[in-house]
This record gives structure tokens, C-alpha cells and sequence, in this order.
């Protein structure tokens, strides 16, 4: 909070890039390649980015609003690393999702609940802020149930954004997989492959 009174506005995204050492670097790169990977696959390159840093900032300011009550109550550890954006993006797909129910550890559980139990096991990453995550996935609800319905943009937007800088560049460089903002597009593009 200290930081943002000072004008530092750049750590409501830069943190998501932030981890202190090597183990929590792994954990953060597992959770982005499965998590971040399997959303774009959703919603296409452009849209991913849009929502990565919109996730990050009103991750961060819901973050710096419950901060100074939580930490009366609880010790609070700083928000760092991709996991809040994760949690968000994980909060989006199951509140999107048509399936009602989903195996996990061999029992039956309610896709609903399913970022709830991954948010108790972030207890066990280190340096992950249970708050943060807290934050994130509050976020992404929000999103997936509707209630930041300014933030969703048209897949026609999504496809003309996909023709200008720094997109179109992104679809040139070799090694990356660039999904299409439609999801036409994205259908043909998973049939050809």
C-alpha cells in the first residue's frame, strides 16, 4: 500500500512477476503452463492477455482493500507470483463451466468447489499469499458470474485485435502457439492440427 501512496501504480501488475526463490519459480511455472495455457485456449491469445493484467490489477486492489482488516486478525503475507491470476482464471472456467461434477482424488466433487479445495492447497506453496489467492479467485468469480460484464469484449474485437502490434507479431514468432480471438477460428485451427 506503501508503494502505491508513493506512486509506484506499476506493482498492480509487475507483482505477478515476483518470486523469491527457486521452488516457488517452479510451482509459479507449472501453475502458469497448465492454468494460463488451458485459458487461452478458451478465449484465444488476445483476450488471455487482456484478462491477465485485468485479473492482476482488481486482483491487487481487492487485495489492498481487505489487507489492513485481515491483517488485524491474521499475519498476512504479500502478494507475489502468477497464483492470484491463476486462482482468477480458475474461479472463470468453473463458474463458466457446463459440467456439474468432476472426479478428483477418486471421488465425485462439484466443479463449483473445485478452486475452493485448490485455494487450501495453496496453503503448501511457498511464499504464496493466502489472501492474494483469496483475492484472485473472488476476482475471477466475479468475471465468470457475470458481474464484470464491462470487462468482456466481442469476439469481433477479439479478431480485429488479432491484426495489429504486438499480436501480429506474436503470431510470427516461431516456438509460440497463438490461438485466434474467434472461437471459429480456434475450431479450425484445433480440427487442422
Amino acid at each position: 500500500p506503501a508503494a502505491l501512496r508513493d506512486g509506484e501504480v506499476h506493482r498492480l501488475i509487475t507483482y505477478i512477476f515476483l518470486y523469491e526463490d527457486l521452488i516457488s519459480l517452479a510451482c509459479g511455472a507449472v501453475i502458469i503452463w497448465y492454468f494460463a495455457g488451458s485459458f487461452e485456449k478458451n478465449v484465444g491469445t488476445v483476450k488471455h492477455c487482456i484478462l491477465t493484467a485485468t485479473f492482476s490489477v482488481l486482483s491487487a486492489l481487492l487485495y489492498l482493500l481487505l489487507e489492513p482488516l485481515v491483517s488485524r486478525l491474521l499475519e498476512v503475507g504479500d502478494a507475489k507470483g502468477f497464483m492470484p491470476v491463476a486462482f482468477a482464471m480458475l474461479g472463470v472456467s468453473t463458474t463458466r463451466s457446463r459440467m456439474r461434477r468432476t472426479v478428483l482424488f477418486g471421488l465425485g466433487v462439484p466443479v463449483v468447489l473445485v478452486p475452493w479445495l485448490g485455494l487450501c492447497l495453496a496453503w503448501f506453496v511457498p511464499q504464496s499469499s493466502l489472501l492474494g489467492n483469496l483475492c484472485g479467485l473472488l476476482v475471477g468469480e466475479a468475471y465468470g458470474l457475470g458481474y464484470c460484464f464491462c470487462l468482456d469484449f466481442p469476439e469481433s474485437v477479439g479478431s480485429k485485435l488479432d491484426q495489429v502490434f504486438p499480436f501480429t507479431l506474436l503470431k510470427r514468432t516461431p516456438g509460440l502457439k497463438y490461438i485466434p480471438g474467434s472461437s471459429a477460428e480456434r475450431r479450425a485451427s484445433e480440427n487442422s492440427t
